[in-house]
């Protein structure tokens, strides 16, 4: 017994063997320290998004909605991802247990999975490119807010439009097609009843919350940020009071031109009356001058040179004679008194015409200036009432669509409102970029061992695999709720 004793302790004996290095394979290593950089990477990308979106000032950060983000989308996406995992383990597992066909199934599982998350996102980068919503320098058609920048980024859009439009119809009458002039209307009527009376509004109104709302409802229009029913309900109540004030404004105006025509009706009767006087006063200046000249004396013939003649011949002949006196100077010719009274009179007559001509003239001169200041006003008004009338015709459409003139019309394609926008799509389009990278290169390691025989000898490497897939899944599991919840 003490022989059976001694041999049970004997047996029990632990036997300690040195290991020269970690109790790990050098493949599992190598992965392990890949994956800390990828950890530090990645941590660091997570870390400076949270620094950005927690940093921005309140209520300015896009929600999902104002991004095209759909939360069941990214929640299926996820869920997809965390299936993927499970697969992964369960082809590890087959290989272990030395089940090649069935580890082969569940890691194309894994790589149908890994593709459908793919295709999804793919999926979700087209919806956000249609949009208009990525990075790009100077800057997508992403603005911070609604300012003379914003309006000038939608006037050169419509610009284009139009451009391209009329260059159409231009160059073919018969391709231009229906749809193609409603376009052109569209364009058109968004350009003058929307963009131009923003900018006016912006330009010349002395309120700053006048300035400001014309072109936030704008921006509104083309881009609208509510999803509740209550924020859709407030911006068609806003609309209702553009349209009441356009129609109330434009029968203001109307009136006003309406007075104006009476006032330059009356007006054109004076200058037609003062017209008429002057033209009187002008013909009886002329039959005046023409009595004035009838009544002047006639000249006094001039002497002729025939009495020089004579004298000089008569020189001539006899040097010796005396030269014939001097000539006595003709007398002046009597004027009549009587005469004399008649011209003074009509001088008087003519000064007093020409004194009523200057003073009718100068009231001419001021009366037409004041006619074409008139002018001028009514013109103005002609001006404001036919934007007012193009204004109200507009706020319709601008309010017709319930999610905003680009989802309606997703050719126009019209520069958006969306507050630290362009910083959310960097900050996106960087994280999910290189986890969609990270993903795409598991899933070439999937496809590259799948046509491998994967008994337990290749076990190992679908463990090696299925480490890095998880660290893929783990980083998207912090992803989603920062993006598409938060």
């Amino acid at each position: 017994m003490s022989d059976h004793a001694h041999d049970d302790h004997g047996h029990g004996h632990l036997k300690l063997q040195y290991q020269p290095a970690l109790p790990l394979a050098n493949g599992k290593l190598c992965l392990w320290l890949f994956l800390s950089t990828e950890i530090m990477f990645f941590a660091g990308l997570i870390g400076a998004y949270v620094v950005i979106r927690f940093g921005a000032p309140t209520g300015s950060w896009p929600l999902p909605h104002d991004v095209h983000l759909v939360e069941w989308i990214g929640a299926i996406n996820t869920a997809v991802l965390l299936c993927s995992s499970v697969t992964m383990v369960l082809a590890h597992h087959a290989a272990e247990t030395n089940q090649p066909t069935i580890a082969k199934g569940w890691l194309a599982l894994t790589l149908a999975l890994g593709c459908l998350f793919l295709g999804v996102k793919g999926v979700e980068y087209n919806s956000k490119f249609k949009h208009g919503i990525y990075p790009s320098l100077p800057r997508s058609l992403l603005h911070e807010k609604a300012d003379v920048y914003y309006a000038q980024a939608v006037r050169e859009k419509l610009a284009k439009h139009r451009a391209a439009l009329e260059k159409v119809k231009s160059e073919s009458e018969a391709n231009f097609t229906t749809e193609d002039q409603e376009k052109l209307n569209l364009v058109n009527a968004l350009s003058s009843g929307m963009l131009q009376w923003a900018e006016l509004q912006a330009a010349k109104n002395d309120d700053p919350i006048v300035r400001r709302d014309g072109l936030e409802l704008m921006a509104e229009a083309i881009y609208p940020r509510h999803h509740k029913p209550a924020d859709r309900e407030l911006f068609l109540k806003k609309i209702e009071k553009e349209i009441q004030l356009a129609e109330a404004e434009s029968k203001t105006v109307a009136a006003e031109i309406s007075s104006i025509d009476k006032t330059l009706t009356s007006m054109t009767t004076e200058l037609t009356t003062l017209e008429t006087k002057q033209t009187a006063l002008t013909e009886q200046r002329e039959a005046l001058a023409k009595e004035l000249e009838a009544l002047q004396p006639a000249p006094a013939p001039e002497a002729t040179s025939s009495n020089q003649t004579l004298t000089e011949s008569f020189v001539a002949a006899d040097p010796a004679a005396e030269a014939p006196a001097a000539e006595v100077p003709a007398e002046e010719p009597k004027v009549d008194p009587a005469l004399e009274a008649k011209i003074a009179a009509i001088n008087e007559k003519i000064a007093a015409v020409d004194a009523e001509t200057a003073t009718l003239t100068e009231e001419l001169t001021s009366k037409r200036i004041e006619a074409g200041k008139i002018s001028e006003s009514k013109a103005a008004r002609e001006a404001r009432k036919l934007a007012l009338e193009v204004r109200a015709a507009a706020l319709p459409i601008m309010s017709s669509p319930e999610h905003g003139l680009n989802d309606e019309h997703h050719w126009l394609m019209l520069p958006m409102k969306i507050p630290s926008g362009n910083m959310w799509a960097s900050t996106y389009f960087l994280m999910t970029g290189f986890h969609a990278i990270h993903v795409a290169v598991g899933l070439l390691a999937f496809a590259l061992i799948l046509p491998m025989h994967l008994d337990n000898k290749k076990a190992h490497i679908l463990e090696n695999t299925g480490l890095y897939w998880h660290f893929v899944d783990l980083v998207w599991i912090f992803l989603f709720p920062m993006l598409y919840l938060f």
